[in-house]
């Protein structure tokens, strides 16, 4: 069993959960992804989430748009594994994503969800990584020389500005 598992309530979320995947990718995390709608398959769900928590998985990320059920649910089927909600700003939503965001923080309390940016599915993905990290080294490690390599590329960038003369013309 994979120690992630990535879940979505529509493929039209799928753009944004892939990111979660190339994170985890990145980092060389095994995970699993589907699609699971709350609403509309809410004993697949149960299904999904007590065979997560009998097996391996360590960190669940969900994603989900407009109410949002699906991370809530999720967390509240799982109460041993972390549940990362990635708000999602559908293509149609009037909200701009605003709703799930809502949806995914308010939860009652003894039931948390972590919540990331709308549509910030790496970000996602790098804080299971990180909870992943809390208990195992040399994931740990991979997660500093991530962000090593990610201040070296801001340097590089700097160093090419001031290279082409760039002044701070603010003073």
């Amino acid at each position: 069993m994979a120690q992630v598992g990535i879940v979505m309530g529509s493929d039209s979320d799928l753009s944004v959960m892939a990111k979660a995947a190339q994170s985890l990718e990145k980092f060389g995390i095994s995970y699993t992804i589907n699609i699971i709608s709350a609403h509309r398959e809410a004993d697949v769900l149960v299904d999904y989430c007590n065979k997560a928590e009998q097996g391996e998985t360590k960190v669940l990320i969900a994603g989900a748009g407009m109410a949002a059920a699906l991370p809530g649910m999720m967390a509240a089927l799982c109460p041993s594994i972390p549940v990362i909600g990635v708000p999602i700003a559908g293509s149609g939503a009037a909200l701009g994503g605003n709703d799930a965001v809502y949806s995914i923080l308010q939860m009652p309390p003894g039931i948390p969800v972590a919540t990331v940016a709308v549509n910030g599915g790496a970000n996602a993905g790098i804080l299971a990584a990180k909870i992943l990290a809390a208990s195992d080294e040399a994931m740990a490690k991979k997660l500093r020389e991530y962000t090593q390599n990610m201040k070296a590329e801001v340097m590089a960038k700097d160093a090419k500005l001031q290279e082409l003369g760039y002044r701070d013309y603010t003073k």
